[in-house]
This record gives structure tokens, sequence and C-alpha cells, in this order.
């Protein structure tokens, strides 16, 4: 197809032949080889040149047409001609305000945000290449990730307890983890064998909490339905979580320290992928988590800040 349009456009086998270098019998054998296939001319051969029969003339359109669409069909998967996509886990995550700032640092990027399960999940889609990067805490132990997979951390995000207007600590202005050993933690969106899970885990056995994950998990506006008009009942949410409820209830967001439990946020990539945003993505991350500072906080022993 591409060599029809080039004898069109040139007027000339040889001409076609220098532009797309290949030799002229080359140009022959692809032209001859069309022709048969379509089982009609679509060159009348002249002293002049090569001119289009009417067949020719009305298959040129179509033919072109077709470039174009076989163009775009690369242009779609080349790095950087595609959108950069990442994995934010959800859509009110502190990944989640990362990319938003990540965007606003960098509008000529293009994004696609998607939001994956677990982290199996996440690196078997970078490895394939349906995403270019993920926002996940590493792995937890015994799960260390593929050779052809880098992580690098980019934030600690810090947990805050969430209580209803009732409840014992409600009126606490920050609370020691050892303050909480005792009070019932509702987490019903852990699910085991998750990365998250994991996490809580450790906490739970670093400290001697208690976090329960009964129940189907009904989306956050549940669970702040539920906190809000619960008092024996609270729940962890990260500091950069973006949540909003009605005004009635009263719930109270309240640091938790001696030490400060927080979740790390790191970012997955192929070794390989040559995105160009990807490259941007990560130097405005290292940008951003300059000056970091763990000292009073608590994190698994997995997790390596790096």
């Amino acid at each position: 197809m591409r060599t029809f349009v080039a004898v069109v456009e040139t007027g000339q086998f040889q001409d076609a032949a220098a532009d797309l270098s290949i030799t002229q019998q080359a140009v022959s054998k692809r032209i001859a080889g069309l022709e048969k296939d379509l089982a009609v001319r679509l060159f009348t051969r002249t002293a002049r040149g090569a001119r289009l029969t009417i067949d020719g003339q009305a298959f040129l359109p179509h033919a072109r047409e077709l470039l174009r669409v076989a163009e775009r069909a690369v242009a779609s998967v080349l790095p950087g001609s595609r959108p950069l996509r990442v994995d934010v886990i959800a859509s009110r995550s502190a990944a989640s305000g990362l990319m938003r700032g990540f965007h606003r640092a960098h509008p000529e990027i293009e994004l696609d945000v998607v939001m994956l399960f677990d982290i199996e999940t996440a690196v078997a889609a970078i490895r394939s290449g349906a995403i270019d990067a993920s926002f996940r805490a590493v792995a937890a132990p015994g799960r260390p990730l593929p050779e052809d997979v880098e992580s690098v951390w980019v934030l600690d995000e810090a947990l805050q307890l969430l209580t209803g207007p009732a409840h014992a600590l409600a009126g606490a202005r920050s609370v020691t983890v050892a303050q909480l050993v005792g009070h019932r933690i509702w987490m019903p969106g852990i699910v085991p064998g998750t990365e998250w899970a994991a996490y809580y885990d450790d906490l739970v056995a670093e400290f001697g909490l208690t976090i329960e994950a009964t129940g189907p998990n009904f989306g956050s506006d549940a669970l702040l339905d539920t906190i809000a008009d619960t008092p024996a009942l609270a729940t962890f949410m990260g500091e950069q979580t973006r949540l909003v409820w009605p005004a009635d209830h009263g719930l109270r967001r309240i640091p938790v320290t001696d030490p400060a439990p927080v979740y790390p946020h790191s970012l997955l990539w192929r070794r390989d992928n040559p995105h160009p945003g990807l490259a941007a993505l990560r130097a405005h991350l290292a940008a951003a988590a300059a000056g970091h500072d763990a000292a009073g906080t608590w994190a698994p022993g997995w997790v390596i800040r790096s």
C-alpha cells in the first residue's frame, strides 16, 4: 500500500524506489502483487511514467486512509505518543494527590490514571506494559518484586484515627499508639493477601491493637456513616486521604503519635520502560520527597525507603 502511494506521488517507479530505499524491481513486484490481489490494473505504464487507471483513481483515497490508520495505530503505542498510564489504587488516596500535583507541574504530559486492586495485579500490568507505573507499599514479606521491576520510596503517609463525636477519644488533640490498645478499630476494606493487609497485620503484632475487618465493604461513605453513629468504633485514615462527610456527622481526625504509624508509598515501574513521561514523574516525586525525616515514625520492617 505504501509503495502504491509512493508511485502515485512520484509518478515514476524509479523515483518511488529511491524514496522507499528499495530497488525498482522490488517496486514493480509489489505493484504487480497488489494488482493480482485486487484483480485490476492500477497503473498504465507510459514513456512519461506511471499513470493511474480508473480503478487506481478509485483505490487511491482508500489506500491513503489505510496508511493514516496504520500510522495512528503505531503512534498509539509509541512511548511519548500515548498517555502515561499510572495506577493510584483509589481516587481519594495520597497517590491520587501526588498525581494531581504532577499534572499541575507538567500539564503537557497526557495522563491515563487507573485503579487496580492488589500488588500482584499491578506488577503483572507493569511487566506486560498495560500500565507504566503504580503506587504501592512495595511487597509484603516473602513476595519480592521481580528483577525487571524497580521501586523507589516516595511518601510516608501518617495514619490518623477517625472517630465519631461520642467516641471516648473524640476530644483528644492527638493519641499515642498505646492509648489505642483496647479500642475497636474497624476497617472493612482490608483484604487478606494484599500488601495493605500485611501492613496492618504488622501494626497489630507490634502494638497489640484490635483491628476488625468484619462485614462487607460498602465504601467510604458507609464507613463514615457507621463511625459517626457508633461510639465504640473508630477507624484509621491516611493523613492525605481526601474525605467529605455531612456536617452533622461531627467526625474527628486525630493524629497518632509516639511513634506515628506511617503508610509507605513507593513508585513501581519496569526497568526498561522508555516512556519520557515516566522519567518526568520520577524526577517530580524525587523533588517532592526531598528532606524527609523518618524519626518518630513506625513502618513494617520489610519497607525499604530508598
